[in-house]
């Protein structure tokens, strides 16, 4: 539970410093997508 919790902050922290384009949301999901995958090992 305290896994997903630092994630959401993560995700929203990523999603307000600005994915201005349809290339940075891409980049903020990739990097979100590392995250949890470095975390699940």
């Amino acid at each position: 539970m305290k896994t997903i919790s630092c994630l959401l902050v993560a995700l929203s922290l990523l999603a307000l410093s600005g994915c201005n384009t349809v290339r940075g949301i891409g980049q903020d999901i990739g990097k979100a997508g590392s995250a949890i995958e470095k975390s699940a090992k």
